[in-house]
C-alpha cells in the first residue's frame, strides 16, 4: 500500500490555506480518474476560463490524495518544449540517472518507460498544469498504473480525454473564499459585493484580497476605485477573454504602483514580453549593455532597479524567488500589460526583451557548467518571440539554444524549433541568408543525431552548396558546413569520401586560423576518426596523440572534446595492436569522465565502452565482461534498443560473453543489437555487413559451420564492394571465413583464402600486428593439414613466439595458439 506521504512529492507548490468550496469537483475528479484508470492510466483533464481555480483544484487534489500515492510530480506545461526537461527531473526519483548526465531526450524516455512498468512506484500521480495544446504533449503523456492530472484552458483537451469543466465560483464559495482571506476585516454583505463586482472569479478575488490585506484599503474604497475605472477600460476592449473585473482589479493594482515608482510600471511592461515561466534575475544585469534608452535608466541603476522590484512583489505583481534568483509574472498580468500598452511600445519594449535575452546568455552551448543558464533562458525563447527578430546577437542566441538542446540530446524540440527558423527567416531574410544557412547546418546535425541519414545528406549536401555560392569556400560558416557535410559521409559509410572532405577543410583551417584554433583541433579529430575508419591506425594515433598533448593543458577545451579525444585515442591504440596500453589509456579517460560528466554522461559511456573493449582485448575477461554489461544496460536506459551506441555495445557485451563461453546468451544479445543495423544504417552500410562477422562466428561456434560460411561469403562481398578486400574489416571478415571452411574440412580453400588473406593484410597492418598473427596461426594449421607439414610447423612456432611478445605468454589467446586451437576475430563497431 501506499505511504501516507508520497515518497515523493515535486514541485507540488504550497497547499493554498484559503482554499474554500469546490467540494463537488474534487468528489467527482476523484471518482473519474480512479474509474478510468482501473488498467492503464488514462489522463484526466481539468478544463475552463483562465482564472477560475483550475491550477488551485490540482494543488487540493494533491494534498487532500497525497495518502493514496507513492510519487507525486507536478509539471508547468505551457510551454511545450520545457515538457521533456521537467519530465526528465524525475529520473533520479525513480532511480534512474539524472539529465544533466544523460541527455534530456534520453532521460525523458526512461522516466516514461518506468513509470509504465509500475517499478518502483505503482501509485503515481503525474500533474500538467496549464497544458494548452493537447497535440503538443500527448507524446509525454505517461501511461501505466498511475494517475495523470491536465490543467487547461483549452477546450479540445474534451475531444481526447475525459473532461471535468471548472467555473466561476459559486456565490456562497466566493463569500466564504473573502472570508477566510481577510477574516474580521470584511463583512459577509461587504464581501458578497466584491465577489459581485469582481464576477467571482477566484484570481481576481485572490488579487482583490491581497490588495486589501496589504494596502488596509476599505472594500468600499476598492469598489468605488473600481467603479471608477470600469468605463475606461471597457471602452478600450482590451483582453476579451479575461473578465472586466479581473482586468479593473489588475489595472487597479498597476495604477497604485504607478503612482508611487513609475520605474517599477516600466519594468513590469517589459516583463511582460518575457514567457511566463521564471525570468533569471541576472537577465537585467548581464543584458543592461546592449539595452535601448528606454530601460537603460532603470537597468543600470542597481538600487533603483531593486526598488522597483521590491514594489512590485509588494503589490503581488510578481513574484520573487530568492532562493533561485528569479522573478515571475502571471500569464494574465502579462496578456493585460500586452494589450494596454500602445503598438508602437509594444515593439520596441519586445526588442529590449530579445537583446536582454542575447545579451545574458552565455557563449558556449557546448559547455555543461552554462547548460543551467540556456535552460533558463529557454523558457522565454518562443513566448518573446525571438524568432521575429532580426537582429544578428539575437538570432545567434536563437541558434545557441537549439545548440544547447542538441548537445543536452533534446533533439525532437531543436528539430521543431530549427524547422520554423527555417520556415519564418527564409520568408524574411531569403533562403541563402547566412543565418538561415547555418541553421540548416543545425538540422543536419539533429537529423544525424537521429539516425537520419538520407535527410542529413540530402541538407548538408544542399547547405554546403548554397554556402559556397553564397560566402565562399573558405568563410568560417562554410568550413563548419562543410564538417557537418563529411560527418553524414561517414554516417553513410562514404569514409573514403568523407576522408577527402576532412582534408581539404583541414588545410584551409590551419592557413587561416593556425594549428591550435578549437575549430583547427576539431577538424583534425574528424580527419584522425576518418583514417581510423579506413584501417590507417597510425596516422589516426598520431593525429590524436598531437591533439591530446596540446587540449590536456589548454584552457577553455570543453571537458566533453576532451574526453572524446582521449577515448578515441586509446582506440586507435588498441586497433594499431597494443593492447594493455590502450587499456591503461581507457582506465584513465574513463576515470576522468566519471569524476567530471559522471557515470552516466553518454561520452562517459562510449569511454566505457571502449575501456572494456581494450580490457577484453588484454586478456582480462572477467573485467570486461563485468564493465560493458553494465554500460550496455546503461545506454539501454537511456536510449533504447535502437540507437547507435547502445547497438554497438551491444555487440561489445556478445563478444564479451562469448570470450568467456556464454554462447546462448552471446547470441541472443548479438540478434538484438544487429536486429537494428539495417533500420539505422542502411542494407549496405559497411558496419551492417561487418556486423554479420559476430553473428556468423556464434553460429560456427554453436555448431552450425555451413550457417557461419554461408553468413561469412555473404559479409565479405559486401564489405569488399563498399570498403575494399583490404580494408580491416574484410580482412577480419576473411580471418573467420578461412575458420569456417577448415571447420567443414575443406583445408585446401582455407589454405588458398589464408595465405592470400595473409597477404592483404600487409596492405595495412605489419607481419606483428595482431591481425597478421592471427592469420599466420590459423594458416600454419591449413598448411599442416594439406601436406605441408613442415612448413607449418615452422610458421607456427615462429607465431608462437611473436604472440608471446606481443601479448604475453600468459594471454588466453597465445596459450591457445601453443595449444595448436584456432584464433577467430570479431567486429566491434567505433562511434562515427
Amino acid at each position: 500500500m501506499p505511504a501516507q506521504v508520497p515518497k515523493v512529492w515535486e514541485k507540488v507548490p504550497k497547499r493554498n490555506p484559503t482554499f474554500t468550496g469546490r467540494a463537488d469537483l474534487l468528489t467527482a475528479l476523484r471518482k473519474s480518474i480512479n474509474t478510468v484508470t482501473a488498467v492503464v492510466a488514462q489522463p484526466q483533464a481539468l478544463q475552463g476560463l483562465g482564472g477560475v481555480g483550475k491550477t488551485q483544484l490540482a494543488i487540493e487534489y494533491a494534498w487532500q490524495y497525497r495518502a493514496h500515492y507513492d510519487l507525486v510530480w507536478w509539471i508547468s506545461a505551457d510551454q511545450p518544449v520545457l515538457v521533456p526537461s521537467a519530465l526528465a527531473g524525475m529520473a533520479q526519483a525513480l532511480g534512474l540517472p539524472p539529465a544533466d548526465t544523460t541527455g534530456v531526450e534520453q532521460a525523458t524516455q526512461a522516466v516514461l518507460r518506468t513509470l509504465q512498468s509500475g517499478v518502483p512506484f505503482r501509485s503515481w500521480l503525474v500533474i500538467f498544469d496549464n497544458a494548452e495544446e493537447p497535440d503538443y504533449i500527448k507524446d509525454f503523456i505517461p501511461r501505466g498504473p498511475g494517475h495523470v492530472l491536465i490543467t487547461s484552458r483549452n477546450s479540445r483537451w474534451s475531444d481526447h480525454e475525459a473532461t471535468i469543466q471548472v467555473d466561476v465560483f459559486r456565490r456562497e464559495e466566493s463569500v466564504g473564499f473573502l472570508k477566510k482571506r481577510l477574516r474580521t476585516s470584511v463583512t459577509e454583505s461587504q464581501a458578497d459585493l466584491l465577489a459581485e463586482k469582481l464576477g467571482d472569479l477566484p484570481l481576481a478575488l485572490e488579487q482583490a484580497a491581497a490588495l486589501l490585506a496589504r494596502t488596509l484599503m476599505s472594500v468600499e474604497e476598492y469598489v468605488s476605485l473600481l467603479e471608477e475605472q470600469t468605463g475606461r477600460l471597457l471602452s478600450l476592449e482590451k483582453a476579451p477573454t479575461y473578465p472586466q473585473s479581473m482586468t479593473a482589479a489588475w489595472q487597479l493594482s498597476v495604477s497604485q504602483l504607478e503612482d508611487r515608482i513609475p520605474e517599477a510600471v516600466e519594468l513590469l511592461r517589459c516583463c511582460a514580453f518575457f514567457g511566463p515561466e521564471p525570468i533569471p534575475r541576472d537577465v537585467f544585469r548581464r543584458g543592461n549593455r546592449v539595452v535601448g534608452a528606454r530601460l537603460s535608466r532603470i537597468l543600470s541603476d542597481t538600487i533603483l532597479l531593486t526598488n522597483a522590484l521590491s514594489n512590485l512583489e509588494r503589490f503581488a505583481l510578481v513574484k520573487v524567488e530568492p532562493s533561485t534568483r528569479t522573478l515571475q509574472v502571471h500569464r494574465l498580468n502579462q496578456a493585460l500589460l500586452r494589450d494596454e500598452t500602445p503598438e508602437k511600445d509594444r515593439g520596441e519594449l519586445r526588442h529590449e526583451v530579445h537583446l536582454l535575452l542575447a545579451g545574458s546568455a552565455p557563449n558556449d552551448p557546448d559547455e555543461t557548467s552554462r547548460w543551467p543558464n540556456f535552460e533558463e533562458l529557454l523558457a522565454h525563447l518562443e513566448p518573446s518571440g525571438v524568432i521575429e527578430c532580426v537582429e544578428p546577437s539575437v538570432r545567434k542566441f536563437a541558434l545557441d539554444l537549439v545548440r544547447y538542446l542538441y548537445v543536452r540530446g533534446s533533439y525532437k524540440p531543436a528539430e521543431r524549433l530549427l524547422d520554423q527558423y527555417i520556415q519564418r527567416w527564409s520568408e524574411v531574410s531569403g533562403a541563402q541568408h547566412s543565418d538561415v544557412l547555418v541553421a540548416r547546418i543545425h538540422l543536419g546535425n539533429i537529423y544525424r543525431a537521429l539516425t537520419f541519414y538520407t535527410r542529413a545528406y540530402e541538407i548538408d549536401s544542399q547547405t554546403l552548396e548554397m554556402m559556397r555560392e553564397t560566402l565562399g569556400h573558405e568563410h568560417p560558416e562554410t568550413l563548419w558546413a562543410t564538417n557537418s557535410y563529411a560527418a553524414t559521409l561517414r554516417g553513410r559509410g562514404e569514409f573514403l569520401r568523407a576522408r577527402e572532405v576532412d582534408l581539404e577543410a583541414l588545410e584551409i583551417y590551419e592557413r587561416l586560423f593556425g594549428d591550435e584554433d578549437i575549430r583547427t583541433l576539431r577538424t583534425r579529430n574528424n580527419v584522425a576518426v576518418d583514417y581510423a575508419l579506413t584501417s590507417d591506425y597510425p596516422s589516426a594515433q598520431r593525429l590524436l596523440q598531437q591533439i591530446y598533448l596540446y587540449v590536456s593543458g589548454a584552457e577553455g577545451v570543453g571537458r566533453r572534446f576532451l574526453l572524446g579525444v582521449w577515448s578515441t585515442l586509446s582506440r586507435a591504440v588498441r586497433l594499431s595492436d597494443r593492447f594493455q596500453v590502450a587499456a591503461d589509456m581507457g582506465e584513465e579517460a574513463y576515470t576522468y569522465g566519471v569524476a567530471q560528466l559522471g557515470d552516466d554522461h553518454p561520452t562517459t559511456l562510449l569511454a566505457a565502452k571502449d575501456y572494456a573493449i581494450s580490457l577484453r582485448r588484454a586478456g582480462r575477461l572477467a573485467e570486461a565482461l563485468e564493465l560493458m554489461r553494465d554500460t550496455h544496460t546503461r545506454l539501454v536506459r537511456l536510449y533504447g534498443d535502437g540507437h547507435a551506441d547502445t547497438m554497438a555495445a551491444a555487440l561489445g557485451l556478445s563478444n564479451a560473453l562469448r570470450a568467456v563461453g556464454e554462447l546462448e546468451e552471446a547470441l541472443q544479445v548479438a540478434e538484438r543489437g544487429l536486429k537494428h543495423y539495417p533500420e539505422v544504417f542502411g542494407d549496405d552500410h559497411p558496419f551492417t555487413h561487418a556486423s554479420k562477422i559476430n553473428l556468423a562466428l556464434l553460429a560456427r561456434l554453436k555448431g552450425d559451420p555451413a550457417k557461419a560460411l554461408s553468413i561469412d561469403r555473404d559479409a565479405l562481398a559486401g564489405l569488399t564492394a563498399r570498403v575494399s578486400r583490404d580494408h580491416d574489416y574484410s580482412v577480419t571478415c576473411a580471418l573467420n571465413l578461412q575458420n569456417d571452411l577448415a571447420a567443414l574440412g575443406d583445408h585446401e580453400e582455407a589454405r588458398r583464402v589464408g595465405e592470400e588473406n595473409y597477404q592483404r593484410i600487409q596492405t595495412y597492418f605489419t607481419p606483428d600486428h595482431y591481425l597478421s598473427l592471427v592469420c599466420a596461426a590459423n594458416l600454419a594449421l591449413d598448411l599442416q593439414a594439406t601436406g605441408a607439414e613442415e612448413e607449418g610447423k615452422r610458421m607456427l612456432a615462429d607465431t608462437v613466439q611473436r604472440l608471446n611478445a606481443a601479448l604475453g605468454p600468459e594471454h588466453p589467446e597465445a596459450l591457445a595458439v601453443a595449444a595448436g586451437e584456432r584464433l577467430n576475430c570479431d567486429f566491434d563497431p567505433p562511434p562515427i
